[in-house]
């Protein structure tokens, strides 16, 4: 018993030494670390203040580039310190943020100053503009090409008859002059030489394409009646023309006809700054008849001459690119699209991509219907092969396999997803006008004038033009007499203009249009508050907008007369709800007699907040006694409407 005690005790004893010993072994390890950690770091004492790991402090001043959102674990990266660094800068400024959080660029600009480093925004890339994008081509390469013409003018001047007298000019039977109103485009030869003409509506020709960046036209013929003179579509025509920087020629039309004067339709012109040449001006006139022929043949010559002045060239030998002029799903063909040849040669079985559609030119046809294998610059044709309809006005490239086509297109379509989310409304309007012009980003302020009168659209628009300063200069791009019309918002949308109507209203087509291209449309019936509005908004000092909200009726039942308040109308709420404080309507048999303050509401004698429709109640209309039974009373208030 005794030896099992002391075997036990002695085993007891081993154990204690044992667990003594790691202990020590625990503790010598620790003390080693420690001085080796002395070491390391260069603490001479335990109670020393450690250092903060890290970079060491530099005074060198650094500069980078950030995006406009990042998180605070990107920045931490791009400054070259520890995200937990930043945190606790934040800390201290009583931000609570984790590494995940994203900051924008103005937050990232500030802490990247206190980092010593100088901030600088990233500049956004256009994927679309770079896959556009295109080296320049030597000179030697060039070889002069066809001019591309369009016909504008006023609706009933005779721009279609112009262009069939044209047309005719080209010996061809009458079939194929049907396939060339289908292609949209047509080719003329004159002395040996071809001029393309578009035969899509006028503005559009360039509106379209204009909002892609690209130029479809070289020269525009602008049609004029004799007999008529210059009309409100005449006066779009030109402006449309000015703001695409096109050439423009004017053919003076139906001089066959009786009460023809061709001097006043070049006095008319030279309001808008097309003064004839043989009036001292640099702008061809030519009078012609479409309906008898006379003066096209000098008018296509007009139209070489010009193209020659403007030494129009393109390189032939190298991948096609141009324009989609108009496009169909056709029943038994597919995708047509025709489309016009820029620069380049374009070949039966290349790649192509037209914006979001892409695919392989399995067929072309040429303006009179027959089939060709290739289409140089200038020449319009109809391609088959595209795998879905592309919009009017895209830019077409040839690309080196249908797997690039298919990357093309499907960049483009990502592109637009993201420009469309960026531009819920990046379009101009009044209200972002002054941020505009505060980041300097807006060097020209474009207006288009609708009036109902030209003596209004004159005076509008001098008083505005009036308003430019250093900083903005305000410039009318179009001025018209009638209502806003799809024309107008188009010409907006392509300029990023906005609107001002005065004493006219959006026709519905052109009302439609503005919300989809988010087109600010502004209407006044009073010159100085158009005029107030543009300086305000240039100035940042926009008043807010207030609407009228109705509230409810009442039919007035009886008439009780109190002395020192005059007639209560002792009346029945219809519909909706009274409020203390309103402003109320007065109708006699649908007339409205008075418009004033609501001065009190009562229900039998108490002074109450509202009234619901159902009840009876007392009604004060302050400055009008003379009501009568079975008037209709309107409530209704001002709210503020927030501006969008």
């Amino acid at each position: 018993m005794g030896d099992m005690r002391g075997k036990e005790s002695r085993n007891n004893n081993a154990n204690a030494n044992k667990k003594k010993k790691q202990n020590y072994d625990k503790k010598d390890r620790k003390q080693e670390n420690f001085v080796n950690l002395e070491k390391k770091t260069g603490h001479k004492k335990r109670n020393a203040v450690p250092q903060t790991p890290g970079p060491k402090p530099t005074d060198e001043i650094r500069n980078i580039i950030l995006p406009e959102v990042m998180t605070i674990r990107e920045l931490a990266d791009i400054l070259k310190v520890q995200p937990s660094e930043i945190v606790k800068k934040l800390f201290m400024q009583g931000i609570m943020m984790t590494v995940n959080q994203e900051v924008d660029y103005e937050k990232a600009e500030e802490i990247a100053l206190e980092f010593n480093c100088i901030a600088e925004p990233e500049e956004k890339v256009d994927v679309i503009a770079e896959l556009l994008k295109e080296e320049d081509e030597s000179e030697d390469e060039m070889a002069a090409r066809a001019p591309v013409v369009c016909v504008m003018g006023h609706v009933d001047h005779g721009k279609t008859s112009l262009l069939d007298a044209i047309r005719n000019t080209r010996v061809t039977d009458r079939e194929a002059g049907g396939i060339t109103q289908a292609i949209g485009a047509s080719v003329v030869s004159i002395n040996g030489q071809k001029i393309t003409f578009l035969d899509t509506p006028g503005h559009e020709a360039f509106t379209a394409m204009r909002m892609r960046g690209a130029n479809s036209t070289d020269i525009a013929i602008l049609v004029v009646a004799a007999d008529d003179g210059v009309m409100p579509q005449t006066i779009e025509a030109i402006n449309h023309a000015k703001a695409a920087g096109v050439e423009i020629i004017v053919a003076i039309n139906k001089i066959d006809k009786e009460g023809a004067n061709v001097d006043r339709v070049k006095q008319e012109l030279t309001e808008y700054e097309l003064v004839a040449e043989d009036w001292g001006g640099s702008t061809i006139c030519v009078p012609v008849s479409a309906h008898t022929g006379e003066g096209i043949k000098e008018l296509l010559e007009m139209v070489l001459l010009t193209a020659e002045v403007l030494e129009l060239k393109a390189n032939p030998n190298r991948n096609a690119r141009g324009l989609v002029i108009e496009a169909q799903l056709d029943k038994g063909r597919g995708t047509v699209a025709s489309v016009l040849v820029q620069k380049g040669t374009l070949k039966v079985g290349q790649c192509i991509a037209a914006g979001a559609s892409y695919g392989k030119v399995r067929a072309m046809i040429d303006d009179q219907g027959r089939r060709v294998k290739e289409a140089g610059p200038s020449t319009p044709v109809e391609v088959l092969g595209l795998s879905s309809v592309p919009n009017a006005g895209e830019v077409f490239v040839v690309c080196d396999s249908e797997k690039d086509a298919r990357s093309f297109a499907e960049t483009f379509m990502a592109q637009d997803k993201e420009k469309l989310v960026a531009e819920t409304r990046a379009r101009m309007s009044l209200d972002d006008l002054f941020s505009k012009i505060q980041e300097g980003s807006l060097k020209e302020f474009n207006l288009i004038v609708k009036a109902d009168v030209q003596g209004s659209v004159e005076a509008v628009k001098q008083s505005l033009l009036k308003l430019s300063n250093d900083e903005v200069v305000v410039k009318v791009i179009h001025g018209g007499v009638g209502a806003i019309n799809e024309s107008d918002v188009s010409l907006a949308a392509a300029s990023e203009a906005i609107i001002i109507g005065f004493n006219v209203k959006p026709d519905p087509v052109a009302k439609s249009t503005a919300e989809q291209e988010q087109v600010d449309i502004r209407l006044y019936n009073i010159i100085y508050k158009a005029i107030e509005d543009v300086e305000a908004a240039m100035k940042g000092m926009l008043d807010p907008i207030f609407e009228e909200k109705v509230l409810g009726h009442a039919e007035i039942r009886q008439i009780f007369k109190a002395s020192g308040v005059g007639n209560i109308a002792g009346s029945y709420v219809l519909d909706g709800v009274f409020e203390r404080g309103c402003q109320v309507r007065v109708s006699r048999e649908g007339k409205q007699i008075y418009e004033g303050q609501l001065a009190s509401l009562k229900r039998f004698k108490d002074d109450v907040k509202e009234v619901k429709a159902g009840y009876e109640c007392g009604l004060v209309v302050e400055g009008f006694n003379d009501i009568a039974e079975l008037d209709i009373v309107e409530a209704f208030k001002m709210v503020e409407v927030p501006r969008t």
